[in-house]
């Protein structure tokens, strides 16, 4: 592995573990529509892609319908979903020991920014990052992860060449490589090592002490 200079993180499934809350928020947004849920584990699927494409995806909801469900979702999201979650156990660590190294740490994420810089907060994360880019609150402007990632880019003046992006769904296997960037992995998150072998991840970890292995053996390579 290079010697990155700065590493990119997802968010949902690779910091914070936010099922519970993106679930609850999810069957309320359906049961508002008169669709009951019977398995709420199912809708973990909701967790990664923007929310209109989930809805669109899952339920076949057009546009304006997946507009409305983002709204509904929202309802219980902003106030008690958000909350709804934990930081992954060894997470705070790996992130001390990246900044400790010298690295840029930042988040780039499909989850509105608004809401991201919330949920580090609370989780008392949010001291470790550079930068945090996510999605505008309309989840159109600025949405994919391609489109958060050069977001990211741009705001903070670095080259994808000095990046390593690291996340757990294919969605972030696929931004880095549209930016030529290696990425790790991670088996403790929403993925699979199935979907991680399929899209092609340069590296594959099972907890997030072993990102920091990763990243900071590369300085003494």
């Amino acid at each position: 592995m290079k010697n990155y200079t700065t590493v990119f993180f997802d968010l949902d499934g690779t910091l914070i573990d936010s099922g519970e809350g993106v679930r609850n928020s999810v069957e309320y947004a359906l049961k508002r529509f008169n669709i009951e849920v019977t398995d709420k584990e199912k809708l973990s699927c909701f967790i990664g892609p923007p929310l209109t494409v989930s809805f669109k995806t899952f339920y076949g909801f057009d546009d304006e319908k997946a507009d409305l469900g983002v709204v509904y979702y929202r309802e219980y999201y902003k106030d008690k979903g958000i909350f709804e979650g934990y930081a992954y156990e060894g997470i705070e660590d790996c992130l001390k020991r990246l900044k400790e190294a010298g690295k840029r740490v930042m988040v780039a994420t499909s989850k509105p920014e608004e809401y991201a810089k919330r949920v580090l907060e609370k989780f008392g994360i949010a001291k470790y990052f550079d930068f945090i880019a996510g999605a505008t609150m309309d989840e159109k402007t600025r949405a994919t992860k391609i489109q958060i990632m050069q977001y990211a880019f741009d705001s903070c003046g670095v080259s994808p060449s000095d990046v390593i992006m690291v996340g757990d769904r294919c969605f972030d296997i696929e931004g880095a490589k549209n930016f030529g960037m290696e990425c790790i992995a991670v088996l403790y998150g929403y993925g699979s090592q199935e979907e991680f072998q399929k899209y092609g991840a340069e590296y594959i970890v099972s907890t997030p002490n072993e990102i920091a292995d990763l990243i900071l053996r590369a300085i003494n390579d």
